[in-house]
């Protein structure tokens, strides 16, 4: 039999298929040892189900207000189907996120609210929200897994997770050469994954979970670290929590994280996705919440070569402090080249969005930033007065760090830097930096540009910025968002 039949068969074993046994939808239910979110009452297709919880703001960060707990839930779909919603607060209506993806929220006359997820060929990460940040629902809509093992396939080369929780022994899960971890549906492990070697597979529905561990204090070096690793496949999961970096492939090649969620927030340093003198890699489908950076690409060690060839697609970013994506800092690589961005919703953000301060002599080089769509939120917003006072502002007096009266929300800096994480106090070189088809939408808020060189030696060269619309406007060379510094050339605005 084959594994799709397989899984189409426990599905309509649990009752979770329409008549039609090619068009299901399905949410595994949680395990008994796990308490469920209490922010939200929730139904698929008429079926009560339970929600995930999620925090931001541990100790000693509870002074930061991120919105708290919040809720998410996997669910496996290959059709159209609806979600019936009751938020445990009053409220008039639901925003749905990211925008681009066109779901609205409808009241019902019974006074809860319901949406329609349309089928999708690829999976989609939503948002539903009351106020923003406040207690979300993040809802994970997968198409079923044709590749779902059964646990009588567990053995040394997969490593299998059955519904419920676990905790491995030392809370270490380590993986070799050909070795898989399969998390099924319904399963929270609490542990640390520690790659080191060639063609390693983590995949499934379930929880991998983090939040065990006080700040810091993970048992592994980062969540999941791929370590000196080729051909690494990440897929479908959820990593909850996490207690210090995320994911950290370092001195890899051919690593591919597809479908996966992260759901952090819970403290600082809990970086998404960083890759670290990593090359050939694969960023899709991916949803990253965090409180620092989503994504922070480095190069640590110059020993273990550049950072390059890195594709980031299709992906929902959500940062509560830090940036979106940050390059260059803690870099002592030769070069960072080769990065692609396509296709991308950021739909919470409050600083340097996109930031690229390369320095110790790194060279950042040929890196794009395609369709980009960001939305503003109560975080971001600004009256038309400030907005006003904004247009003059210089930011060749503003160092290396930009500050708009604490609401700055610069969508993207770029210049050579020295800062406290560098070895050497040197900066780096760009070279070759495009910024196109980019969209801000909700309240008004300063959404800068800003790229420069850093001095007559490390020069910027090449910079195209090309159909930026903000709030429904084209913006020109002429447009005061946008900031071309000293120290660069062959620039293009249009």
């Amino acid at each position: 039999m084959s594994r799709l039949l397989t899984t189409i068969m426990i599905m309509l074993t649990l009752g979770c298929a329409t008549s039609d046994a090619f068009a299901f939808v399905y949410v595994a239910p949680l395990p008994k040892e796990e308490h469920p979110s209490a922010l939200w009452q929730i139904e698929v297709d008429g079926k009560r189900v339970d929600a995930y919880a999620a925090r931001t703001a541990d100790p000693p960060f509870k002074k930061y207000d991120y919105g708290g707990e919040y809720a998410f839930l996997q669910i496996d779909a290959d059709r159209e189907f609806s979600v019936k919603l009751r938020p445990n607060v009053d409220v008039d209506e639901l925003t749905v996120r990211p925008l681009s993806y066109g779901i609205k929220a409808r009241r019902n006359d019974d006074g809860d609210f319901e949406i329609t997820v349309p089928f999708s060929i690829r999976p989609r990460q939503i948002s539903v929200e009351t106020n923003g940040r406040e207690h979300p629902l993040l809802l994970f809509v997968n198409l079923p897994d044709p590749s779902a093992p059964s646990p009588k396939d567990a053995d040394v080369d997969l490593l299998y997770f059955g519904k419920g929780v676990h905790r491995p022994q030392g809370g270490v899960i380590t993986l070799g050469d050909n070795q898989s971890l399969y998390l099924a549906p319904g399963a929270v492990v609490h542990a640390g994954i520690l790659a080191r070697g060639k063609n390693i597979k983590i995949y499934g529905r379930g929880v991998l979970d983090s939040s065990s561990w006080k700040w810091r204090e993970g048992p592994t070096p980062h969540v999941v670290s791929i370590d000196h690793c080729q051909n690494v496949t990440i897929n479908g999961v959820v990593i909850r929590g996490a207690s210090h970096w995320t994911i950290v492939p370092v001195a890899s090649e051919n690593v591919t994280v597809d479908n996966v969620k992260i759901c952090g927030g819970r403290v600082q340093n809990d970086d998404g996705i960083n890759p670290c003198n990593t090359r050939h890699m694969r960023v899709s489908d991916s949803f990253v919440r965090t409180d620092d950076d989503c994504m922070a690409f480095k190069g640590l060690d110059n020993s273990f070569g550049n950072c390059e060839d890195i594709t980031v697609e299709r992906c929902v970013f959500w940062c509560d402090r830090a940036r979106i994506v940050l390059m260059g800092h803690e870099s002592r690589a030769d070069y960072m080249r080769n990065i692609v961005f396509n296709e991308i919703d950021v739909i919470h953000a409050q600083t340097r969005n996109f930031l690229l301060e390369p320095g110790e002599r790194m060279r950042l080089e040929n890196v794009s930033f395609n369709n980009i769509r960001f939305e503003t939120g109560a975080e971001n917003a600004l009256s038309p007065e400030a907005l006003e006072k904004m247009k003059d502002i210089d930011t060749k007096s503003l160092r290396f760090d930009i500050d708009v009266a604490n609401k700055d929300n610069w969508l993207f800096v770029g210049r050579p830097a020295v800062n406290q994480y560098m070895k050497t106090q040197e900066p780096g070189y760009m070279k070759n930096i495009a910024v196109r088809n980019i969209s801000v939408v909700g309240p008004l808020s300063y959404c800068g540009i800003l790229f420069s060189g850093a001095d007559e030696e490390h020069r910027t060269q090449g910079l195209t910025i090309e159909n930026v619309t903000l709030f429904g406007e084209k913006v020109d060379e002429k447009s005061p968002i946008i900031h071309i510094g000293d120290f660069i050339d062959d620039v293009t605005v249009q």
